[in-house]
């Protein structure tokens, strides 16, 4: 049986990671805003990470699966749904993965991992619905954001609008789903795999 002490040395790389995913999120709470020096720093030792550990095979895997994190949530960043330093700490998950998992295994832990926090997202989502009791406020949030990405003609106009909107809402820091969902799905995939 593995002791905790024993767990944290093999996985030390993975607690590195959880400790800047969980600055992330508290810093993103607290200031609704991932700092660069967090995110970059995740992005740039997380390429350090796999250059040194397998070479150019694991600068490629961390720098694929970064652009791959970036383009997971570019789109909802392009039209005005979350703030670039959330985009930016997904991408430096995603590198991080890449050096620790390489290019295969780790594309499907950052897309899994992704999925988890999108779903903690929507759920924490209707829950500061419910808790600031202005669900019927957000029910029409919804529906022009739908009507604006039918109608808008690019996505300029779509994010110019979503930002007219943005100070009658209440802001989810979405670093907190995303560490959520990136940690909660590493910790089933190490106790799935070591049972």
């Amino acid at each position: 049986m593995e002791t905790w002490l024993s767990a944290a040395t093999n996985h030390w790389p993975l607690i590195v990671l959880c400790a800047f995913l969980i600055a992330g999120a508290i810093i993103d709470c607290w200031k609704l805003k991932v700092p660069n020096w967090l995110t970059f720093g995740m992005m740039l030792s997380g390429l350090a990470l796999g250059t040194i550990d397998s070479g150019w095979a694991g600068f490629w895997a961390s720098l694929v699966l970064l652009g791959f994190g970036f383009l997971l949530l570019w789109p909802v960043y392009a039209i005005g749904g979350m703030g670039a330093g959330d985009v930016k700490m997904q991408m430096g998950f995603s590198a991080w993965i890449g050096a620790l998992y390489g290019l295969t295994e780790g594309f499907w832990i950052v897309l899994y991992g992704f999925c988890l926090a999108a779903v903690i997202g929507g759920v924490l989502g209707i829950g500061l619905m419910i808790w600031h009791g202005r669900w019927h406020e957000y029910r029409m949030n919804t529906g022009d954001i739908l009507t604006d990405l039918a109608s808008a003609g690019s996505w300029q106009d779509v994010a110019q609008r979503a930002w007219q909107r943005k100070p009658r809402m209440v802001l989810l820091p979405y670093g907190l789903p995303l560490c959520l969902g990136f940690i909660g799905y590493l910790i089933l995939r190490i106790w799935t795999h070591s049972g």
